[in-house]
């Protein structure tokens, strides 16, 4: 596993330099045919990744968000989402970040989650989670009027889930705010917010945050409290606030 993590730090490492180059320069934004944004940061990230899994893992898989899959019957699979939040590094804002997962037989077994503007890259192996090499831990916290609700985009839960219950669970909590992406995991894993949420997301996006999330002493599933691979959507909690926001969302 140590050697798993050292190559993570390497991959995020290369993709970080890349990123941060392209980092409010007024990129060209194209449009993919699901309607959402990417940038030539996004592709030259994820090109990078790749060709070093290649290199120095030649029988692994690879899952990307912008190039598809290769190896797909390996053991292990990694999951790369080059920029998680492109909406906001296009917009100038410093809350995207890049997702780093692997697999082991369809099993999270490592993630990561690299914030290179503000060079925070947290890594979670599912016994622990560290940032910047330091133990990280969910905050402790089992009332809902003393906690912090993140999500990414407001409209979408009303779209893919059940808006109302949604907005009753806002009205439970202490703050609710959109500082979401992978910067809303982060957010809980480090101890700063309780729950986070997105009612819908693609592999790509869940697999990094399930061995960060758990790392940290925190639970993460489906928007139905399955396991977080198997449904569309994912809920990231303390663990403590995890089944009081499962029956709100779920009534």
């Amino acid at each position: 596993m140590q050697e798993l993590v050292d190559f993570t730090k390497q991959l995020a490492q290369a993709s970080g330099e890349i990123i941060n180059g392209y980092f409010r320069s007024g990129v060209d934004v194209e449009t993919k045919d699901d309607e959402s944004p990417v940038t030539i940061a996004d592709k030259k990230a994820e090109e990078i990744m790749r060709e070093m899994i290649m290199k120095e893992f030649p029988d692994h898989g690879i899952i990307g968000e912008e190039f598809g899959n290769h190896n797909e019957e390996a053991e292990y699979q990694w999951v790369l989402d080059p920029i998680d939040g492109t909406k906001s590094f296009i917009t100038g804002t410093f809350l995207f970040g890049t997702l780093i997962g692997l697999m082991k037989n369809r099993e999270p077994v490592l993630g990561a989650i690299h914030h290179s503007v503000t060079s925070h890259l947290l890594i979670g192996t599912g016994d622990e989670t560290r940032l910047n090499d330091e133990i990280v831990t969910v905050k402790k916290n089992d009332k809902l009027r003393l906690a912090t609700l993140l999500y990414t985009d407001f409209v979408d839960v009303g779209k893919y889930q059940n808006g109302i219950a949604f907005q009753h669970l806002m009205g439970r909590t202490r703050f609710n705010r959109t500082w979401g992406d992978c910067h809303g995991y982060f957010l809980v894993a480090t101890g700063y917010a309780e729950i986070m949420l997105d009612p819908i997301m693609n592999l790509w996006d869940i697999v990094a945050l399930v061995p960060v999330i758990e790392g940290a002493g925190g639970k993460i599933t489906d928007w139905k409290g399955n396991a977080p691979l198997d449904g569309e959507g994912i809920i990231a909690t303390n663990g403590d606030l995890h089944e009081q926001v499962l029956r709100a969302l779920n009534p």
